[in-house]
């Protein structure tokens, strides 16, 4: 089932459920108000869902409305947490070749992970709004799942039967501001802004085989301004699937219902498949050229995610952004 969250009912939106072709809605309040809320039950919710999704899909739901992307909030317009993994091990190696550093060898076997923002997520069709064209705006086209409540210390085997829902994240990046935070020694902050979700987030079960070992096995397609920038292959390349992130982000501490965990910039080995962000497609330019020769992306600028199934339908919905200038307050 594929489930999203209105624009209505407070901060936490309104809970709905999305027909398989993302046309027609129906509320779900009656069953849960809130996404989060139905995480927090999700073995006595998720039934009630899906009985309701199928009378959707059959055409038969009472309420049933043509759903606008307009309407909708992120699914989890705020969450307990977002933990962000960086599984690509390419994406992570080419960035340190270019400037002349070796991945060490814990990398291959100790996943990298930050904690990002979470108080707030922009909605796939939300302005992406940044006080300066000069910090370096970027995007980062990524895979995310959602747990139910983790007990600390679970282990892959164990972290897999937590993985409720999985959705798409356009996880913003302010490059310019990264290397002076890094070099405090004490993470991000300024340059990791608030990320936007994608329409809707769906279950398992929604992907079919495309679901495979804890991984999504499709291509992540992008596009600014219209145009092609990449598609590489979610399921080819990640050093780390979503049951050893979700275990290595539970070792010393239990993970709330409701928790999203992100997999990193999508990136491959074979660089013809294009880049996920900027930085990615920068450092490809800087290794093969020299220096990058793409800039950072401006105000003005759109930015299309968004994962097709083997048959060319669109599975979690497109986020469509726009950057624009943030208004003094």
């Amino acid at each position: 089932m594929k489930l999203g969250s209105l624009k209505e009912g407070g901060r936490d939106g309104t809970l709905i459920v999305v027909s398989r072709d993302m046309r027609r809605a129906v509320r779900a309040d009656d069953i849960a108000p809130t996404l989060q809320r139905a995480l927090e039950d999700w073995s006595n919710v998720a039934p009630r869902l899906n009985a309701l999704s199928d009378t959707l899909n059959a055409g038969d739901a009472t309420g049933a409305f043509d759903l606008d992307p307009v309407q909708l909030a992120a699914p989890l317009p705020r969450a307990y947490e977002f933990v962000d993994g960086s599984a690509y091990l390419p994406h992570v190696e080419r960035v340190r070749r270019a400037r002349g550093a070796e991945v060490p060898e814990s990398f291959y076997v100790d996943p990298l992970m930050y904690q990002a923002v979470s108080a707030g997520f922009y909605g796939p069709r939300d302005p992406v709004r940044v006080p300066s064209e000069d910090y370096g705006i970027d995007l980062e086209a990524e895979v995310v799942i959602v747990t139910d409540d983790v007990p600390m210390g679970v282990n892959p085997t164990q972290a897999a039967a937590h993985i409720q829902l999985i959705g798409l994240v356009n996880d913003v990046s302010l490059r310019n501001l990264i290397p002076a935070e890094l070099a405090k020694g004490f993470g991000f902050l300024q340059s990791k802004p608030r990320s936007a979700l994608s329409p809707v987030f769906v279950t398992p079960d929604e992907l079919g085989d495309a679901w495979r070992e804890n991984k999504v096995h499709l291509a992540l397609l992008t596009h600014i301004n219209g145009e092609w920038f990449g598609a590489p292959e979610a399921g080819v390349d990640m050093q780390f699937d979503f049951a050893q992130l979700v275990a290595h982000a539970a070792k010393t501490r239990p993970l709330s219902a409701g928790t999203i965990v992100g997999s990193g910039t999508v990136a491959n080995q074979d660089t013809s498949l294009g880049a996920s962000c900027f930085a990615e497609k920068r450092t490809v330019e800087t290794l093969e050229h020299g220096k990058p020769r793409t800039p950072f992306m401006a105000y003005g600028d759109t930015v299309r995610i968004e994962m097709l199934d083997r048959e060319g339908h669109s599975v979690f919905g497109a986020i469509e952004q726009r950057i624009e200038r943030a208004s003094a307050t």
